[in-house]
């Protein structure tokens, strides 16, 4: 869901997204290095700070838009 959210934002905007998948991208103590208090998933940055999950990704999106 956070990526066909960010797929719809971008096609409506000048910015660009990264997807990396735990397993492929990094490894489960890169995570926690990168992520260390994340409990679930996804875990979403937007300019290089972390802001949490998809819940918050929506509202920072329906806020800016």
């Amino acid at each position: 869901m956070a990526v066909r959210l960010a797929q719809s934002f971008i096609q409506e905007s000048n910015h660009k997204y990264e997807k990396f998948m735990l397993g492929q991208d990094f490894d489960r103590d890169k995570m926690l290095e990168m992520f260390p208090t994340a409990r679930t998933f996804p875990q979403i940055k937007i300019d290089g700070e972390s802001i949490g999950g998809y819940n918050e990704f929506e509202r920072i999106l329906r806020e800016h838009v």
